[in-house]
């Protein structure tokens, strides 16, 4: 039986299905013809833009994001996919916080809904630190297939680890 260490949470039925497209070698096929392209957000400065562009769609009154960048060290730390934090420090008399939000490595080379996916994620954090109700509501008002993404972007995760345990 194979271990689907990405979809914990998901109901049976479908972690039956996604074992019978293992078996069968069919789920990169899946994927590729679910997410056929990938993004052109290659650099810090873009995804950068990127992301500020989104907060500014949907979260204005959020606070700004001082730095955005691709993290190669992050997927392996953890197993965090992506990052958002506060660095407080004292200038001056004030103290100042800066936010920033790091993305995994991997994101470079992936469907664009994936990075979507990602970049909502972390950005709904600026507004509901917990994953609680409201925070996955923001995240569906950013993103209305949300959650289809996450699904999506778990079996790809799942689908790389396979490919890296065959060319071992």
């Amino acid at each position: 039986m194979t271990a689907l260490k990405y979809l914990g949470g998901y109901p049976p039925a479908l972690l039956d299905k996604v074992r019978l497209l293992i078996e069968r070698d069919e789920l990169g096929a899946y994927l590729e013809k679910r997410h056929p392209g990938r993004h052109e957000v290659q650099s810090d400065k873009a995804l950068y833009a990127y992301t500020n562009a989104l907060r500014q769609q949907h979260l204005r009154n959020a606070p700004g994001i001082d730095r955005v960048w691709y993290d190669s060290k992050l997927d392996v730390i953890g197993k965090a996919l992506g990052l958002h934090t506060a660095i407080s420090h004292v200038h001056g008399s004030r103290l100042k916080a800066r936010k920033e939000i790091r993305i995994a490595a991997l994101f470079r080379d992936t469907p664009p809904e994936f990075l979507k996916m990602i970049v909502v994620h972390e950005l709904a954090h600026l507004k509901e630190a917990e994953h609680n109700k409201a925070f996955y509501q923001l995240c569906e008002y950013m993103q209305p297939d949300y959650h289809q993404q996450e699904l999506d972007l778990r079996l790809y995760l799942t689908w790389r680890d396979l490919q890296a345990t065959r060319s071992a």
